[in-house]
């Protein structure tokens, strides 16, 4: 006759296998969430939107950074490239400088970019940046 397992041990093995069921649920929703980069697009975007003060190549010396104090951010510097994380970035662009804490002539982008849009820039500027110290 076929020895049956205790009810603990059952019970463990349900709990297990429902966990296991969530994760595999909401795996493709998380994964699959954001959008691949086009750092053509992205470009393309900070050019319109962001080069006017960040200039052309990130270096804070775009047409109105004259006019801005403070100045606005020159992403090749390595102090700044290796301690600021993609999040914070994202944060900043989305809302804007005056959310975060930051300057407030930063304007936040959250209404005119999609989140995709979004990371995709923060992709892009970490092109302008060197590359980050370990």
């Amino acid at each position: 006759m076929a020895k049956f397992p205790d009810e603990k041990r059952v019970s463990l093995l349900r709990r297990r296998g429902l966990a296991c069921l969530l994760a595999l649920a909401f795996w493709p929703s998380v994964s699959a969430s954001a959008a691949p980069v086009d750092l053509r697009l992205a470009k393309e975007k900070f050019q319109q939107l962001c080069a006017v003060c960040h200039g052309p190549s990130g270096r804070g010396d775009g047409p109105a950074a004259a006019a801005l104090n403070p100045k606005p951010r020159n992403y090749s510097d390595k102090a700044f490239a290796s301690r600021i994380t993609d999040a914070a970035m994202f944060e900043i662009i989305k809302r804007g400088g005056a959310a975060v804490q930051k300057s407030p002539a930063m304007p936040a982008w959250g209404e005119a970019l999609s989140e995709d849009e979004v990371r995709s820039l923060v992709a892009y500027i970490r092109t302008l940046m060197p590359p980050r110290e370990k």
